[in-house]
């Protein structure tokens, strides 16, 4: 951060003039110098010539776009950290901004004090790599970790998000990892030395969902023998993460959305009105969309826990994190296990770099356990591998286009061991097939073949 005696000198981009001299009022009042832009052009010249401490600027403005402003800040040699302006028609656009490597983001109205807050945060962390590191309590047997540029993306949406105290819904494939980005979030937060406390929906039967989440008081139901707590209570101060949310019954929704919307609620069996401040943070496997879609879920409770939402990618596009976590497991299953394993053989390495791993991150997790469990050595070896592992990705059809898996396959009697075709030679010659016949888009190739575009490019690398 600069000298205390020194002013820090911030950049407003804002089409309103009105607006724009408000904030600089605001922030010249807390001891910063301001420069008040009212288009992008005029912005992109003086950030060109001199590069701020911090911009603060509108997405929407009358002559480009915000994001373009953000990303040509991002290109330059010493990016100022960026605090984005929104409104309630444009929050896709500023958690876009969150992606693109945004610093904060305020949604209109904000107060003077909420734009002074971002802004000295800007300043207190503008040489902090925006990945943070996961604190040691984090209850995984795998850290959030990643370098890839997916993981990047979701860990710059993490560290805005972990500034503010707006719900995050979490989506991702089972095993991507969603409760420990949960945990992340809770500690990386304001409210990391309140309680984490994690409810499974689809684990408590219906009748019971309301007592663990509001608590009941003796004699409210046979069984009731005392008062208990329930999760909103306990999490108070901290943060109550619903993981598989979408299984929740339509009734309890209800009662939830209500919650959300006064912080106040009663134990079952009890009117006495008590309220719990938490931070929620929600995840599915789902499409909430679709739940919204086909009525399984209420429109309105979707858009009351979607302000920010997290999209947590599938182990398959993120290629460079395989080894990276699968080193990370190893470790910690050897010292659990007193096993010696420190490493794995380049021919683990290689099929570890092709695998789809549909499983995720405990699918890996559960290959490596079972091998540090039921093995001995330094070295992982391919003869180490569980019989089981790789067996779903054998399916003819995930890697062959649909005109290829409706024809049966061929086999001939006299057919010898040398003339068995290797099943890379086969899936390189479906793929090449496949992108021939879609004119070279290779998207529309990995759409065919039910796998993503980033599969095949790092196929195709491999290749090569």
């Amino acid at each position: 951060m600069n000298d205390p005696q020194e002013k820090a000198l911030i950049y407003i981009v804002e089409d309103s003039i009105a607006s724009g001299a408000l904030y600089a009022s605001q922030l010249e009042q807390a001891g910063h110098e301001c420069r008040h832009f009212t288009d992008g052009y005029s912005a992109l010249v003086a950030i060109k010539d001199t590069m701020p401490d911090v911009i603060v600027q509108d997405v929407c403005l009358p002559d480009i776009s915000g994001l373009e402003v953000l990303q040509f800040v991002k290109k330059q040699e010493k990016p100022a950290n960026v605090v984005m302006i929104t409104s309630n028609s444009s929050i896709d656009v500023a958690v876009e901004a969150m992606r693109l490597g945004g610093f904060d983001f305020l949604e209109k109205p904000f107060s003077g004090q909420r734009l002074v807050s971002a802004v000295d945060s800007a300043l207190s962390q503008k040489t902090t790599p925006a990945v943070k590191v996961q604190k040691q309590k984090a209850p995984s047997t795998s850290a959030f970790i990643g370098e890839s540029l997916a993981m990047q993306t979701v860990f710059r949406l993490l560290d805005s998000a972990a500034r503010s105290k707006a719900c995050v819904f979490i989506t991702g494939e089972s095993g991507t990892g969603k409760e420990v980005c949960a945990q992340t979030l809770h500690d990386t937060s304001p409210r990391s030395e309140g309680p984490f406390i994690a409810i499974n929906c689809a684990a408590i039967p219906g009748e019971l969902f309301e007592s663990e989440f509001f608590g009941h008081v003796k004699g409210a139901f046979s069984g009731a023998l005392s008062d208990r707590k329930g999760a909103v209570e306990v999490a108070n101060g901290g943060t109550l993460f619903l993981d598989e949310l979408c299984e929740m019954e339509l009734n309890l929704q209800a009662k939830l959305l209500r919650f959300l919307q006064t912080g106040a609620f009663n134990r079952v069996g009890s009117s006495e009105v008590l309220h719990s401040n938490v931070r929620l943070v929600c995840a599915t496997n789902r499409s909430p969309v679709v739940e919204v879609a086909e009525g399984r879920f209420r429109e309105d409770l979707y858009y009351r826990l979607n302000v920010i939402p997290v999209k947590l990618p599938p182990l398959r596009e993120r290629a460079g994190d395989i080894m990276l976590l699968a080193k990370h497991i190893l470790k910690q299953k050897s010292e659990s296990n007193a096993k010696l394993f420190h490493r794995f053989s380049k021919e683990v390495e290689n099929l570890f770099c092709n695998y789809d791993w549909p499983g995720n991150i405990r699918e890996l997790q559960n290959v490596i356990e079972n091998i540090v469990v039921i093995n001995d050595g330094e070295i992982v070896e391919l003869d180490m591998l569980p019989s089981s592992f790789g067996v779903n990705s054998a399916i003819p059809s995930k890697n062959t286009s649909p005109s290829q898996s409706s024809e049966p396959l061929q086999t001939n009697s006299l057919m010898g061991v040398h003339d068995i075709e290797p099943l890379w030679q086969v899936e390189k010659r479906a793929i090449e097939s496949a992108i021939a016949v879609c004119d070279d888009n290779i998207p529309l190739a990995a759409a065919y073949l039910g796998v993503s575009a980033s599969t095949i490019y790092r196929k195709i690398k491999g290749w090569s």
